[in-house]
């Protein structure tokens, strides 16, 4: 079994192999939100999809690419080990973005599939990769996994202003390819931190009987590479067939249930209660996610017609919150390292209400520019930076945060599967996601839920913008009160969320035993 160490040689005071996963993951990010931040736009501009539908195709793909992991994790406990997850699964990420620059349905889906397979591989994988760096216990776990998320962010800010740059100039298909060269670009990095053995012994396969035990003549480490083919076509029915998506949630809601009961009767009283709080973050993850990720779906059409946009095109508006991240990352890193010093760090639960409430408050400042609106229907740009500025405050007070806390959490055994549930988080996120952004496509005389009755009332405090006073406009002022209208009811109910988790904070801080 490996044993958590610490490296010998650190660099700014952090393990060598942090240095190589950054970049690593530096580039899979820009891969992933290059692509992630022309796919609506791409969707509804060029392949001219009704924005219900280009909603439901991402909201499918974005919620898969994030239900895969949880396989991934399992495969790599068991059999393959992180290193030949993570090489895996960013071949197959690479080829599906090469295979987007072919205009096909059987390439377009294809290559959605491939992406969303090959993260399953990568992403839960690359993230255990970090916990295995530090001992138990140790202080700078958060602050290491906050650099690590800078990575992520670094890409993803890049990623979006150069790709949709080369889309807007070249065509969509040269967005695309840049994309997909990030990703190979990540995986030379990361096979150069293996040449030079930054990772000592972690990541091999963990048993070498399981992984050549052959099943009908062949391996089970080759049959694993076969069954991802076998597996292409069928995730690309799934993205095709979005409108049957909810049949998959339920199925994935029914074998995480059921795989989570069978690990907490085979581990300790403790760690049974920490890997109960483990799920209690990602439920609170997944409300998060939900109103997150609007930023790739609504959040950018809003921001394509109802918004003046200055120095860039609605992609590029993709890469503010990463910026953002960019920006804060380091300075919160040092944050939590001084007031850990301290010992006035608030415990990780607090910090989940915190990223709730900031959350709700950035989707809050996005209605308020109703406000301001011109006779054109278009919102000040200051307000979408604003709101972006906000919710990355609670972004980083969450997401690297919960990160950390569910390699600490996780009975040792299970880590990257229960890594995986993490991110299932996102899964069921994005299908929520998707179902929040099709509230904000409205139909002809028709604004929505949040137009009526007490939720109609909250829309006009937050937004100062009437029922009576939108309907005597013309469409595009519709088509704004259904943005602002939806951004202001899930904001103030996130808000509200993230104050009842503080509130009762000390009961899930007593169930996680030593760790804050």
């Amino acid at each position: 079994m490996e044993q958590n160490i610490t490296y010998k040689e650190d660099v700014f005071g952090h393990p060598k192999g942090l240095l190589y996963l950054f970049f690593a993951e530096l580039w899979e990010r820009f891969s992933f939100y290059g692509m992630r931040a022309l796919l609506v736009l791409y969707m509804t501009k060029h392949l001219l999809y009704s924005d219900e539908m280009a909603f439901g195709i991402y909201a499918a793909y974005m919620s898969l690419v994030y239900v895969t992991p949880m396989i991934g994790g399992m495969i790599a406990d068991k059999i393959l080990g992180f290193r030949k997850a993570i090489m895996l699964g960013g071949v197959l990420m690479a080829l599906g973005h090469f295979f987007l620059t072919f205009e096909h349905p059987i390439f377009f889906y294809g290559s959605l599939s491939l992406i969303i397979i090959g993260n399953g591989f990568f992403k839960p994988n690359i993230s255990s990769f970090v916990g295995k760096l530090y001992k138990d216990g140790d202080s700078r776990r958060d602050s290491g996994f906050t650099i690590f998320y800078m990575g992520i962010n670094i890409g993803g800010a890049i990623a979006p202003l150069l790709c949709a740059w080369l889309a807007e100039l070249y065509g969509w298909h040269f967005g695309f390819v840049i994309a997909g060269i990030g990703m190979l670009l990540g995986l030379v990095v990361f096979k150069g931190g293996l040449n030079k053995n930054v990772f000592n012994n972690h990541g091999l396969v963990p048993d070498d009987k399981e992984y050549n035990k052959k099943i009908m003549g062949i391996t089970q480490g080759n049959l694993i590479v076969l069954g991802t083919i076998v597996f292409v076509p069928v995730f690309a029915c799934i993205v095709y067939l979005h409108e049957l998506e909810h049949y998959i949630v339920w199925i994935v809601t029914m074998f995480l249930i059921t795989y989570i009961v069978r690990i907490l009767k085979n581990v300790s009283s403790l760690e049974r209660k920490k890997l109960l709080v483990a799920v209690y973050f990602t439920v609170l993850y997944t409300l998060f996610s939900a109103i997150f990720e609007q930023a790739g779906s609504s959040l950018t059409l809003f921001a394509d017609r109802n918004v003046n946009l200055i120095g860039m095109n609605a992609a590029q508006t993709n890469s503010i919150n990463s910026g953002f991240i960019i920006l804060l990352a380091i300075p919160f890193s040092m944050l939590w390292t001084s007031l850990n010093r301290i010992k006035k760090s608030p415990n990780s639960v607090i910090k989940f209400g915190l990223g709730l409430i900031f959350l709700g408050g950035g989707f809050a400042v996005f209605a308020m520019s109703g406000h301001y609106a011109d006779e054109l229907g278009k919102t000040p740009m200051f307000f979408l930076i604003a709101g972006y500025l906000i919710l990355t405050i609670g972004e980083l007070f969450l997401s690297p945060i919960g990160l950390s806390k569910i390699t600490e959490l996780s009975p040792v055994k299970f880590l990257a599967f229960i890594m995986g549930v993490w991110f299932s988080a996102n899964f069921y996120g994005h299908y929520f996601a998707g179902k929040i952004a099709k509230l904000t496509s409205g139909s002809e005389g028709d604004l929505g839920m949040f137009s009526k009755g007490f939720l109609g009332d909250v829309t006009e405090v937050v937004t100062g913008l009437s029922v009576n006073s939108i309907l005597a406009k013309e469409t595009i002022f519709h088509q704004l009160y259904t943005y602002v209208s939806v951004y202001s009811g899930f904001g103030v109910l996130t808000i509200t969320i993230g104050v009842l988790v503080i509130v009762f904070s000390r009961l899930i801080k007593k169930m996680m035993g030593n760790v804050n």
